[in-house]
């Protein structure tokens, strides 16, 4: 494998080459799964074409056009004069490489029961959410093709991956092979079985959370959302203390049921502190369509059928809708842990993992603390106060105080506190700075420093 890495590595296979290469039109169209484009781009079948075309399209190139550590790699298989990959071998944005199996395309046969899934979008959005603290031991709980090792290797002293396929362990070994990374315990078996006894810093999981009727494709499908349920109950067993979890999850929303019950549910009794994003819902037909899209199971004679066993499933379990998000837990060792649970759509800083860290502290620090009047708090950085009003008139309808930072946050305040941000510098207790902006802007009341407690939790001012 360091012969084919090396080899990759000089002929500029990485993302930025691959992405110059094809440029934006036929970088688009793959998107989209449309091979055309990208096949004009890589006519030529110089060195770089014939690897774009052999790994990334999973389409014959003659062997002449291949390097001896192509063609002795064990990963393709010669037909005549013609060469094919036996699997998807992508770049990946840490400047490593990942082994999986080829993205099934409408027409494809259908996919083989060991699968393993390629990286995208789900294993980004976990990679960015992951803090950036350097950690001792950290678990990749389903590896799948081995993507989260690639963005921990570097901060983590010590690595266990576990898979309950073991065709994906040992795919993941390829990549982390191909990546230059060495030392990772890799482990088969489902959930924590695998890792039974240990403890760890960090725990990251992409696991099967796509919800359906079941007897569908391991690596994605669990059944219900009962498998993430698991997964979150199960983790403080497994974490040293002031070890942090990060999960993707989806989630049902049951009709006659708030789902930020259920999804805190799963989490009350771990005795960690918690952070639940919903970043999406989709309604059941939506959420079928997008899975067997996925599967490329469109035009075949079996769509209809599926489609329709899955949505009576949710009718009998009256699911108006479904919910895709990230759990962040953190054993903090209080005998009161504190667990936020909300919906955020829109477009955050990124990666997440830079500041989860405070987002975390800051939810327990408004909960935590007792006695706001003493506190010392201070203005967020890059907090906008933003006014709107009738031209002329002395008041404003609204004020909205804003972040530009972190998670972006908006919220509608009032004068007291909108007056409040613009003198937080965290040399005056928050009772007394109160006091004086009733006297300024109030009737004289004196405001209750708890109704504070929300901004605090949600970054707005500093403790």
């Amino acid at each position: 494998m360091e012969r084919l890495r090396h080899h990759l590595l000089e002929t500029d296979y990485t993302i930025d080459g691959v992405r110059e290469r094809l440029g934006s039109m036929a970088a688009s169209a793959l998107a989209r799964e449309e091979l055309v484009p990208a096949l004009r781009a890589t006519a030529d079948l110089d060195p770089l074409a014939a690897s774009i075309r052999l790994w990334w399209l999973g389409v014959p190139v003659p062997a002449a056009s291949l390097a001896p550590e192509v063609l002795g790699s064990g990963l393709v298989r010669a037909d005549g004069d013609q060469v094919s990959a036996t699997v998807h071998l992508q770049p990946w944005e840490t400047g490593g490489y990942l082994v999986s199996d080829r993205k099934v395309r409408p027409g494809d046969p259908a996919l083989r029961p060991d699968h393993v899934v390629g990286a995208g979008g789900a294993s980004a959005n976990l990679a960015q959410l992951a803090t950036r603290r350097p950690v001792g031991r950290a678990l990749d709980l389903g590896t799948g093709c081995g993507v989260q090792v690639l963005h921990l290797a570097g901060r983590a002293e010590h690595i266990v991956a576990t898979d309950v396929n073991p065709r994906a362990v040992e795919l993941a070994r390829l990549s982390w092979e191909l990546s230059g990374i060495s030392g990772v315990e890799a482990r088969t078996g489902s959930m924590y079985e695998p890792v039974e006894d240990d403890l760890f810093d960090l725990i990251v999981s992409n696991p099967p959370f796509v919800i359906g009727p079941g007897a569908g494709l391991t690596y994605r499908e669990a059944g219900g959302d009962g498998f993430c349920r698991d997964l979150v109950r199960r983790t403080p067993g497994h974490l040293n203390p002031d070890g942090q979890a990060h999960f993707l999850a989806n989630w049902l929303h049951v009709e006659g049921e708030d789902w930020h019950d259920r999804v805190g549910g799963w989490l009350r009794e771990t005795g960690c502190d918690a952070w639940v994003v919903q970043r999406d819902v989709q309604d059941p037909a939506e959420y079928v369509e997008l899975w067997l899209r996925d599967a490329a199971e469109q035009g075949t004679k079996a769509y209809a059928e599926h489609y329709d066993r899955w949505l009576a499933w949710f009718d009998e379990r009256k699911v108006e809708g479904i919910g895709f998000g990230w759990i962040t837990m953190r054993n903090s060792g209080t005998l009161d842990p504190v667990v936020r649970v909300e919906h955020l759509d829109h477009a955050v800083s990124l990666p997440v993992g830079d500041y989860v860290d405070s987002v975390l502290d800051a939810i327990a620090t408004a909960h935590r603390v007792k006695d706001l009047d003493t506190a010392l708090l201070r203005t967020a950085d890059g907090l906008l106060d933003e006014r709107i009003g009738l031209p002329g008139a002395e008041d404003p309808i609204r004020i909205v105080l804003r972040q530009t930072q972190g998670l972006r946050r908006s919220r509608e305040v009032g004068t007291v506190e909108a007056a409040l941000a613009g003198v937080c510098d965290g040399e005056l207790a928050l009772g007394p700075l109160l006091n004086v902006i009733a006297e300024l802007v109030g009737d004289g009341e004196i405001p209750d420093s708890d109704a504070v407690r929300p901004l605090i939790a949600e970054g707005y001012f500093l403790l």
